[in-house]
């Protein structure tokens, strides 16, 4: 059975589709069976992995009932582009609809060890059909001065979806992007988190750097295109198949890439 992660954040440019992207890289190398679904309007996702704008199916149809989500699997990956947001605009009036992307995912092949699924950076209705939907919750957090009340935010959608709809959903992890632990700034950020969150605050720390929108920009992963910067991820993925069940082999694999 595969295990489901939502990876949200209160707002944008805090990497988390960076994140979504290169930790599936990283788990796939270490031979992780890995689907990502892009779930964010803007489809960030889909062009990081070089798909075509007009590419179909995509998750909008797989919500609209267009589609079934096996259908719109593209290289591992269920894109997405702007008609989302319209699909969201449908969804705001069906009976049931938190549970809609829960259901489809739920007809997908049992092939897929981890799914990942980069939200869009909003608290909306999107994000909580990927919290209930998910097994476990990833919250990034950019290094600046306003990182704790962003996660406490986010903090409160994941508490309110696992109280009302989705009862298995737990906290995988705080994951501190975007840092320069050579300022002040950054460093206090981080203390702030675990003085908070404590152990829930991933060890790892991404660095930021502009070579991220360089290996964006080329659709290539910045475990290729920087491995020196891919080391942070490396280190995350080890951390999250530490946290989830049944996957120490994988762990193996992974430290072979380091």
């Amino acid at each position: 059975m595969s295990q489901t992660i939502a990876v949200l954040s209160q707002k944008g440019g805090t990497g988390k589709t960076t994140t979504v992207r290169t930790l599936a890289d990283a788990l796939r190398r270490s031979g992780v069976r890995t689907l990502a679904v892009d779930l964010d309007p803007q489809g960030n996702l889909s062009d990081y992995f070089d798909l075509p704008p007009d590419v179909e199916p995509t998750i909008a149809d797989v919500l609209s009932g267009r589609a079934s989500a096996a259908d719109a699997v593209h290289e591992e990956l269920i894109p997405a582009n702007l008609s989302l947001a319209e699909a969201e605009l449908m969804l705001g009036g069906k009976m049931g609809r938190e549970l809609t992307l829960r259901r489809v995912l739920s007809a997908l092949p049992e092939e897929y060890e981890v799914i990942l699924i980069d939200c869009p950076p909003s608290l909306g209705l999107l994000t909580i059909n990927a919290l209930v939907a998910a097994d476990w919750a990833l919250i990034t957090a950019e290094a600046q001065y306003f990182a704790l009340q962003g996660v406490e935010q986010a903090m409160e959608v994941v508490e309110l979806a696992r109280d009302s709809l989705n009862p298995k959903l737990t906290l995988l992890g705080v994951l501190l992007n975007l840092a320069d632990m050579r300022t002040v700034h950054s460093r206090e950020a981080l203390v702030s988190l675990k003085e908070r969150f404590g152990e829930q605050v991933f060890d790892t720390v991404i660095r930021a750097s502009i070579a991220y929108a360089e290996s964006a920009e080329r659709a290539r992963s910045i475990l290729d295109h920087r491995p020196d910067l891919g080391a942070d991820y490396v280190g995350l993925a080890d951390e999250i198949l530490a946290r989830l069940p049944g996957l120490t082999d994988a762990r193996m694999r992974l430290a072979g890439l380091s």
